[in-house]
């Protein structure tokens, strides 16, 4: 059953992106998310930006109802879950839009070397100064308002991938398949870690409303965090399911 919190603060990140602090801190590793019951409209996956905050973007139903909540109204929360992301060494981070809320942990706690931040302009560039305080940043938005003017994925080649132990990456799926594909072109896709987004209902492993293609895996239980060479020639970054298993492109 989720735990019902409180909401005690409310930050606007970005005119999109709001964050929501509550007045409990939960034990999670960095990339680990909680399912989120928002009351009388649904219960939705959502990634912890730190152990007592969830950052969201107004993308649907269960959103939308958060964005017109104020302080002092009451959320529910059960988890954390998941495998979330283990790294070690030095790590790159590639983060677009709001999944940089993810990765902000690992910032937070001093595990990032370089990140990569995109953004489609630049007010929508999230938590840039407070990773700017912790680790080199490089900025890249699509319509060239800050940083490159272009893609994040295409920082990339301003980087030597050799001298990183580990990849993160989260952002939208497409985003992602890119940096999988240069990954992989620069033989390294196994030192890659994708945070993927998928629909789910339970996030325990029983019901199996995120399993994917081809060999089953569960994003709530065996992910959300996933390998490189294990999401090349999945459904990764080509399809996903609708809450009625129906698959749409990506």
């Amino acid at each position: 059953m989720p735990a019902a919190v409180t909401i005690t603060k409310i930050v606007e990140e970005t005119p999109s992106i709001r964050t929501f602090v509550f007045d409990r801190e939960i034990a999670a590793r960095p990339g680990q998310f909680v399912m989120v019951w928002v009351p009388g409209v649904d219960e939705v996956p959502m990634a912890l930006s730190s152990p007592s905050s969830i950052t969201v973007q107004k993308v649907g139903d269960a959103t939308a109802a958060l964005f017109a909540m104020h302080e002092g109204d009451r959320i529910g929360i059960r988890g954390p879950y998941g495998n979330g992301f283990a790294v070690s060494g030095r790590t790159l981070v590639v983060g677009g839009g709001v999944g940089a809320s993810p990765l902000l942990p690992l910032v937070t706690t001093g595990q990032v070397d370089t990140f990569l931040l995109g953004a489609r302009t630049a007010s929508e560039l999230l938590f840039a100064e407070r990773i700017r305080d912790a680790a080199t940043l490089m900025v890249a938005t699509d319509d060239g308002t800050a940083g490159h003017h272009g893609f994040v994925t295409e920082l990339m080649s301003r980087v030597d991938l050799a001298d990183f132990d580990h990849i993160c990456v989260c952002g939208p799926e497409i985003m992602m398949a890119a940096v999988l594909a240069v990954l992989d072109r620069e033989g390294c896709a196994g030192r890659g870690l994708f945070s993927l987004h998928r629909y789910m209902k339970c996030g325990v492993g029983l019901c199996g409303s995120c399993c994917t293609d081809p060999h089953g895996l569960r994003v709530c239980r065996d992910g959300p965090v996933f390998s490189g060479d294990v999401l090349i020639d999945s459904e990764f970054g080509r399809y996903a399911r609708d809450a009625s298993g129906s698959r749409h492109r990506i």
